[in-house]
């Protein structure tokens, strides 16, 4: 298993594919780009981009507040109606930067030279789920997605370290509350339970024992750093993973990580997330070998199953629900427009199910058929009309009964621009643009039912004109073929 993928079978919609689920979709120019490569050249093109690094993305806020101390200091001394007022502007700033914050990595996904740098930022995002809800500081939040942009493709031993310390992930899970005589077990359990092992593969003292070894480990509120405090720590011997010994936090993790089952767990999460459905119980054992075998570490995983028989496997192809997240940045890449401002992205996806820095709770978002209901769907395609026309009927409907316009500039986004979508003579002719909306949203032509669908309205507009061609290209956002991918 995992054999490349034959030079014989790469083709357009092979590349499409690929870009969709190893990024979040491309232009016809960009599949075509990806297509004239040898199938390794083009997983390679993607996978390796520290060859040529982007620069650093970092809101001019993310940054350590060195008055921090004093600014708490004066919250505790202040009366309470000054308390009050000094907490509200605190919210107002926090939610500027959250909005910021979600606004600067959609830019990355829609513009950025590296998607599928941020799609595995997106992951693990979700691998970890940690929410601004309960950590209440965006620098953190923007810290830790710093960490999985850096680290998500390099060693799994040493992301797992990095994100044990991590000052968000302290907080959300309550390491940084442990103490020697009550030592937290939220973090122990959730490292073993939703991080590397799963279910049914540790034991309650396992999960009593880590905790007993990461006692110490927590976070300096006022450089907002983690330290280990010696006074913490709890001492003697714990027993974890049928290891016994004075353990501390570097050795339980290196147990965690030898275990047969953390590489069956974490290979089969990220082929889950990328192929769509979890892994045979024979592609699962290859996986894990083959995550050993490199050492492992991921890029070089990685880089094996996007080029896998395995991963362009028909089966696979076209199976997968888009997350709200990959629809909206999916659909600004292929509409080439764009993104639209931050207020209207962050209502859009509060109504689609996946607010970036809020997951629902610690195992992150459940994705799949999750991601559809009545509401949802509804939702799904206003955010086509929205894109495709301009029209903000979300921000109506998210205003309640009344459903009263939205005339604030920071909601307005413009019109998708057909004559930079197709030729003249594409614009022209159904039968060309229905083949050139198929290209670029697809990569395979619809089904015949769509087809003919598609095709009778463009009939019956007579000589088509720009509003026209918005239509259709709103009715091809709505189908399920690019709902899928």
């Amino acid at each position: 298993m995992l054999e490349p993928l034959p030079t014989t079978a790469w083709n357009r919609a092979a590349a499409t594919h690929l870009l969709n689920r190893a990024g979040f979709g491309g232009t016809p120019a960009e599949t075509a780009a990806l297509a004239a490569m040898a199938p390794g050249a083009a997983v390679a093109r993607l996978v390796n981009w520290e060859e040529a690094p982007a620069p650093v993305w970092r809101p001019d806020w993310a940054t350590p507040d060195p008055n921090r101390g004093e600014t708490l200091r004066a919250l505790r001394q202040a009366s309470p109606e000054q308390r009050r007022r000094l907490q509200q502007e605190r919210n107002r700033e926090r939610r500027r930067q959250l909005l910021q914050l979600q606004h600067g990595w959609l830019q990355r996904m829609v513009t950025g030279p590296h998607p599928f740098q941020e799609k595995l930022t997106l992951f693990w995002h979700g691998h970890f789920a940690t929410s601004v809800v309960k950590v209440r500081d965006p620098y953190l939040m923007w810290r830790q997605n710093d960490l999985f942009r850096r680290a998500g493709a390099g060693s799994w031993r040493a992301l797992l370290s990095a994100v044990t310390r991590d000052p968000a992930m302290l907080i959300w899970l309550d390491q940084a509350q442990s103490r020697p005589a009550h030592p937290n077990e939220n973090f122990a359990r959730e490292l073993l339970e939703l991080f590397t092992l799963g279910e049914g593969h540790y034991t309650e003292r396992d999960v009593a024992e880590t905790a007993r070894a990461l006692a110490g480990l927590t976070l300096d509120r006022r450089t907002q750093e983690p330290v280990f405090r010696d006074r913490l720590r709890v001492p003697g011997d714990k027993t974890v993973l049928g290891r016994t010994g004075p353990l501390g936090v570097g050795e339980v993790l290196d147990l965690i990580v030898a275990q047969p089952q953390a590489d069956r767990f974490i290979t089969g999460r990220l082929w889950t997330f990328l192929a769509g459905a979890p892994p045979t119980p024979r592609l699962q054992e290859a996986l894990a070998e083959h995550f050993r075998a490199q050492g492992r570490r991921f890029r070089p995983f990685l880089q094996t199953v996007l080029q896998s028989r395995d991963f362009h496997d028909p089966a696979v192809m076209h199976n997968r629900i888009k997350s709200p997240v990959e629809l909206l940045a999916g659909a600004c890449r292929q509409l080439e427009r764009p993104l639209p401002p931050a207020p209207a992205c962050a209502m859009a996806l509060r109504q689609l199910g996946q607010e970036p820095f809020n997951p629902p709770n610690v195992r992150g978002w459940e994705g799949g058929l999750a991601w559809i209901n009545t509401n949802t769907l509804l939702s799904r395609h206003n955010l086509a009309l929205l894109l495709v026309t301009g029209e903000n009927s979300l921000a109506m409907a998210d205003r309640g009964p009344t459903r009263k316009p939205v005339r604030s500039a920071a909601w307005r986004t413009g019109a998708a621009d057909p004559s930079a979508l197709f030729s003249n003579e594409q614009r022209r002719d159904p039968g060309q643009l229905l083949t050139a909306i198929e290209d670029r949203f697809s990569g395979a032509p619809f089904p015949d039912r769509i087809r003919t669908s598609l095709r009778e309205y463009l009939n019956a507009q007579g000589t088509l004109d720009e509003e026209d061609i918005r239509g259709v290209l709103r009715l091809a956002l709505c189908t399920p073929q690019f709902q899928l991918h």
